[in-house]
């Protein structure tokens, strides 16, 4: 009868390892890999500079003086030029600005982007400013402005019927300082036609007292 030689597995097989000691600061593979201060120590949550501990930031951007004029943008006009290595764009914005108080003025700018455009005829608008005249929130009589193609019309109105006008009319009549006035637009449509032709109606205005002196 032939016997089995072979050692038993259990005898056969070596001890197992003593486990290695875990790093410090670690629960195990995967586990937190904060440093043994916890939070606020070596790998932990910072509590020092720009922390949750910190105070709140100071925001300086909009710390400036603020305007004392209202401005608004009327039409921004996108050209394109077609050139070798494909498109290139230019933008032109037409502003208008005035205090609301009786000073208005229109500026044309154009740069290669939006906010470049507007910045410049933001800065033409202001040193452009006319004086135009009001009777408390509306204008003294009716009045017909021209320019180029643009025709309009302006009309006092009573009080509370605020501004019955659109598009470039609107915007030029509300940086002024109007309330209360009814236009019609009987010319044409460009904005900037229309800007200059109501800019034109407001400067022909005049007063009761400037109509006596004229007479005097």
């Amino acid at each position: 009868m032939s016997v089995d030689n072979k050692p038993a597995a259990a005898s056969a097989a070596p001890s197992a390892a003593p486990a290695a000691p875990s790093a410090p600061g670690r629960s195990g593979p995967g586990g937190d890999r904060r440093g043994p201060g916890g939070p606020g120590g070596p790998g932990g949550r910072r509590s020092g500079p720009g922390g949750p501990g910190r105070g709140p930031r100071r925001d300086n951007r909009n710390d400036g003086p603020a305007s004392e004029y209202n401005d608004k943008v009327v039409h921004i006009n996108r050209c394109s030029k077609v050139v070798k290595g494909g498109r290139r764009f230019n933008f032109a914005a037409l502003i208008v600005s005035g205090d609301g108080k009786g000073r208005v003025g229109v500026g044309y700018g154009k740069a290669k982007e939006v906010p470049d455009a507007i910045r410049k005829g933001t800065d033409r608008a202001h040193r452009a400013l006319v004086r135009v005249n009001l009777r408390g929130n509306t204008i003294p009589h009716e009045v017909i402005g021209h320019a180029d193609g643009g025709v309009v019309m302006l009309r006092p109105a009573a009080p509370g019927t605020g501004l019955i006008a659109g598009g470039g009319v609107r915007a030029v009549l509300e940086v002024a300082g109007y309330k209360d006035v009814l236009s019609k637009s009987m010319g044409s449509n460009n904005p900037q036609a229309v800007v200059k032709a109501t800019l034109d109606g407001l400067s022909k205005l005049r007063t009761l007292e400037q109509i006596k002196a004229l007479r005097a």
